[in-house]
């Protein structure tokens, strides 16, 4: 295959008419041109350029092969110009898994940032729980995600983002003493009020209450953890949510969270990305200042 170089000189000659403006312009020597054309001319098997008075013009065969040179180098050094901006975060793509709890609770003060520095940056949010944004993240459908520390790591980079807390809250005149000190038989013998079997911190909640013995039912499931608070304000039952997504509601004493003799293990809100993908330029600035911010 000839080389991209030589069609590049075979450009500059065709557009300047002279071997020795195309030198000038190319900052290599007017033999270093002429060897060049000679040997684009040899390996096509035809003649490019005829000779003038006033330089050189090009032949049916050369016109012919211009059209198609510059079609296809302007479209690469188009390529090198969005490369480039892209590379300076001008312009590009980044895509984030993550829930909406997360997204609300601690990913939009930084996307509202990131946007605000790179606007040319386009932000996609794919929403799905852990284990569907560490399966798009596995699957190349997001750059980065934001979920709970994945059990197989192997293949990921994580770095903790967040340590979260399960409460157990329910409506201010909810019929129950909020100064009495709950075990776990009491607390599973309310009406909860759960995420689904699927959510991460519902499998971690029930594998807590069943090392101790005790067997936990719902009243009442959802797959949104707003709903679990909303539920509970209404007197519905006892939720267990996330303390640090409920801060809100507690100040303003919509709901009340009841004592416990005994503390859930914290989990963590990771950020994740492939551990063998070069990350693209947007998602490397995004995960430093968000790792730096938080």
């Amino acid at each position: 295959m000839i080389k991209l170089e030589l069609y590049r000189i075979f450009r500059e000659v065709a557009e300047t008419g002279n071997f020795s403006k195309a030198a000038q312009n190319l900052y290599i020597s007017q033999s270093a041109v002429s060897q060049s054309i000679r040997q684009l001319e040899d390996g096509l098997h035809t003649r490019l350029f005829s000779r003038t008075p006033r330089g050189v013009s090009l032949t049916e065969d050369g016109r012919l092969l211009f059209d198609y040179v510059r079609s296809a180098m302007g479209l690469l050094e188009t390529g090198e110009d969005k490369l480039a901006q892209t590379q300076a975060l001008q312009m590009g793509n980044l895509v984030i898994g993550a829930s909406d709890t997360v997204t609300r609770h601690l990913l939009l003060p930084h996307l509202e940032a990131f946007h605000r520095r790179y606007p040319n940056i386009h932000l996609q949010i794919i929403s799905g729980r852990s284990g569907k944004a560490l399966g798009l993240l596995r699957s190349g459908k997001v750059d980065v995600a934001l979920a709970s520390t994945p059990e197989d790591s192997e293949t990921l980079c994580h770095v903790p983002c967040m340590e979260t807390h399960t409460a157990f809250v329910a409506a201010a005149d909810y019929p129950c003493d909020f100064a009495h000190v709950y075990s776990p038989a009491e607390i599973a013998a309310f009406p909860l009020i759960l995420l689904d079997r699927k959510a991460s911190s519902r499998i971690h909640l029930e594998k807590f209450f069943l090392k101790d013995g005790t067997a936990i039912k719902p009243e009442l499931e959802s797959g949104a953890h707003s709903l679990l608070v909303d539920l509970a304000r209404i007197g519905m039952g006892v939720a267990a949510v996330t303390r640090e997504f409920v801060g809100r509601e507690l100040a303003a004493g919509t709901v009340r969270e009841l004592k416990t003799s005994f503390s859930i293990p914290p989990r963590t809100v990771d950020l994740c990305t492939l551990s063998h993908v070069p990350l693209s330029a947007a998602a490397e600035r995004f995960t430093q200042e968000l790792l730096q911010s938080l």
